[in-house]
């Protein structure tokens, strides 16, 4: 009996311990997931309730042009972000992790700066900088194509441009999350190899890149999260536009929600975003798994 009333009270502690948990989850996330997927299935207005209208929302979606381009467009973005801005990250955290004192400090705060500023701040220097007109970066445009470029209402350079200002913004974070991995080496490892004659490039290939490889899949993975919710940038730079070449799912949403009143279907192109982020998430992350089996 003793037993068995102590298993009880341990399983009590145990509920009594996840149900925070548990309650915030729900109010947070299940919730509003429950009720996204409600409304998928429905007519609703943005505020207010609709009729039920069972699959009508994917049927149009699915045969809706501008989705297809804003799926094409958020593919296109993350195969300009994703792995670019990991290996800029990589080179800038191993030329940092060279320095020390306070020359390491200050390369620190430069590259983290931009960073900590919001997307708003961000988006008017590059603005600025790349104005047609008065843009400090338009004679570099100029050298190379000869005349200057509009480049946020040109649909080949739109989205380029919008991928650089990205890495430069986002870039900082990514920097300090694999400087800690490569604080986390030990040091012995590093020295061993080079009583044994080891080169810098046999050091990096032994040593570095396999210790680092966790972190280096984690940096992809939140860089192809964050890039498959690109929204603030294009909307504050292009607008989706030139002819929709900037068009991405959740600049759709923002415009069947907001300005158009579409609640149901801006809810099921929500659930279809959602179901792709995960999709995608967990693909990644197995095959970066599987490679970092290979490496070892």
């Amino acid at each position: 009996m003793a037993i068995i009333r102590n298993k009880r009270r341990h399983g009590l502690v145990a509920l009594s311990l996840i149900l925070p948990f548990l309650a915030i989850f729900a109010l947070v996330f299940a919730y509003p997931l429950y009720e996204v997927v409600r409304l998928s299935f429905t007519d609703a207005p943005l505020i207010g309730e609709g009729n039920w209208i069972g699959l009508d929302n994917y049927v149009r979606l699915f045969s809706d042009r501008i989705f297809y381009i804003s799926i094409k467009n958020n593919a296109y973005f993350v195969v300009l972000t994703v792995i670019p801005t990991t290996l800029i990250a990589m080179v800038i955290a191993l030329a940092v992790n060279r320095l020390s004192g306070r020359w390491q400090a200050l390369a620190l705060v430069l590259f983290f700066t931009p960073y900590v500023l919001p997307v708003s701040v961000v988006t008017q220097i590059w603005a600025w900088m790349l104005d047609f007109q008065f843009g400090v970066l338009q004679p570099v445009f100029t050298f190379f194509t000869g005349k200057p470029v509009p480049v946020f209402k040109n649909p080949y350079w739109v989205l380029p441009s919008i991928a650089v200002v990205t890495i430069w913004w986002t870039n900082g974070f990514n920097v300090l999350l694999i400087l800690a991995g490569l604080r986390n080496i030990p040091t012995d490892l590093y020295e061993a190899a080079a009583l044994d004659g080891a080169t810098r490039r046999q050091l990096f290939a032994r040593i570095t890149w396999p210790l680092l490889w966790p972190v280096t899949a984690l940096v992809l993975t939140l860089q192809l999260i964050l890039q498959l919710k690109l929204f603030d940038q294009v909307y504050l730079l292009s607008e989706g536009g030139p002819f929709n070449t900037s068009y991405v799912l959740l600049l759709m949403v923002y415009r069947e929600a907001f300005q158009l009143n579409h609640g149901g279907y801006a809810a099921a192109i929500s659930l279809i975003l959602f179901l792709l982020i995960a999709v995608v998430s967990v693909l990644q992350y197995q095959l970066l798994r599987i490679g970092r089996g290979k490496d070892t």
